[in-house]
């Protein structure tokens, strides 16, 4: 799609969510709006992964951001949408919640009260969680006979050890925003009145760096989540000596020598 059919379809009225498209600080929000718990239903969940990749796709997007209404992030996703939905559905699901870690560019959550199941698993596909101290984290499958479903126990593992996703996921505890960022999986955590200022002050903080200096991290953070240090090692220098040649480093540099800020277009 070009730049205008992405904005065509970013202007549909979506079930379950909004769309904001703010070209003035090159950012996009999706908020979640199905107050005052913001369920997700199963059919939300491949649309959500859509409106993900026309922002990915947006020319003059630099941050996406993924938000609320509302007290509480979301409780997760409708219970009785998981009896309804066929297996083709339910084979889809984890491909749809993995959308926020497949956009080249950053994505930024901000999560508060309940971020419960899929709400979680969402979260945690994004590249920074802020929380605020009313946050609570939690993956209660066990509670309905189930497991997560879209990398949940997964990607917690990952982050915070097998310990810790073992009393998350096989005892459904809920955690608070504070136990996430001093367990690693949440990247600040701060008082609910200072929520969306900390998200703003973000999109302007990674709006300053080369868009393609921040595309290649994420990318390669990603991919060398499951490889060795020797290859992980391999990877960063390849990906470097390619950044070598590119404009945006030739203007960084020039830009530390003038004393001046740099100007980048992710060439």
């Amino acid at each position: 799609m070009n730049t205008q059919q992405i904005e065509q379809f970013l202007s549909t009225e979506f079930d379950g969510f909004t769309v904001e498209l703010n070209l003035e600080h090159e950012r996009g929000d999706i908020i979640l709006g199905r107050p005052p718990f913001n369920v997700i239903a199963m059919s939300q969940r491949e649309i959500l992964r859509q409106v993900f990749e026309a922002f990915d796709a947006h020319s003059g997007i630099r941050v996406i951001v993924l938000r609320a209404q509302g007290e509480h992030f979301s409780s997760g996703g409708d219970i009785k949408g998981f009896l309804e939905a066929s297996p083709e559905h339910v084979s889809k699901l984890a491909w749809n919640v993995a959308a926020p870690e497949r956009c080249t560019k950053p994505v930024i959550v901000a999560n508060r009260g309940y971020t419960f199941g899929v709400g979680f698993e969402l979260s945690l596909a994004c590249d920074f969680r802020i929380a605020s101290e009313t946050t609570r984290y939690a993956l209660p499958e066990q509670n309905l006979g189930q497991i997560p479903g879209s990398g949940g126990s997964a990607r917690l593992q990952k982050m915070i050890g097998i310990t810790r996703t073992k009393h998350i996921v096989m005892r459904a505890k809920r955690i608070s925003g504070q136990q996430g960022y001093d367990w690693g999986f949440v990247t600040e955590c701060v008082p609910d009145a200072d929520l969306e200022s900390t998200v703003d002050a973000l999109v302007d903080e990674l709006r300053r760096f080369s868009p393609l200096a921040q595309r290649t991290a994420k990318k390669l953070i990603n991919d060398n989540e499951d490889a060795s240090l020797k290859v992980a090692i391999e990877m960063e220098g390849h990906c470097y000596s390619r950044l070598r040649s590119s404009a945006d480093f030739k203007e960084g540099v020039e830009a530390f020598h003038s004393k001046r800020p740099a100007v980048f277009r992710g060439e």
